[in-house]
């Protein structure tokens, strides 16, 4: 019986620490201006687009990332999921960026509905909303995957 339990302890430690992860990634939708053809990207590409590594869309349009606020869930989720980090990680890496002069940090809006209309209004914006948010018109989902 005392063998059982380190492999029980040892698959709910498993399912507790994959769990978030899984969950993280069906959190929020990844949104664009229906303007801008691109369908899909990678996980990688998105990440460079946020962290300002990458500027263009591969039609040409400047990209403009627009983050949710610090606060708030659908943050923490996109950060994990997408940089493989936490918001305060992310906000230290913007800090430096700031510090060095090399860049400033995409704008943060409040809400799904504010994050929306920004995309809305520039047709290289991507954000990303609750998976529940009422996209409406205007925007579309950007499929995002793993692989490249």
């Amino acid at each position: 019986m005392r063998k059982e339990i380190p492999a029980v302890a040892a698959l709910v430690i498993l399912a507790v620490s994959v769990i978030p992860t899984i969950a993280a990634g069906q959190d929020f939708e990844v949104v664009i201006n229906d303007a801008n053809s691109t369908a899909s990207i990678t996980k990688a590409e998105l990440s460079k687009y946020f962290l300002k590594q990458n500027n263009l869309w591969l039609n040409g349009i400047r990209v403009i990332p627009v983050d949710q606020a610090a606060g708030l869930d659908t943050r923490a989720a996109f950060s994990q999921a997408i940089h493989d980090r936490d918001v305060s990680a992310i906000k230290n890496f913007w800090q430096r960026q700031i510090f060095s002069g090399r860049a400033v940090p995409p704008a943060e809006k409040s809400s799904d509905d504010e994050v929306l209309e920004f995309v809305r209004a520039n047709p290289g914006a991507v954000g990303y909303v609750s998976i529940d948010a009422d996209l409406g018109s205007g925007v579309k989902v950007l499929k995002v995957s793993d692989q490249p």
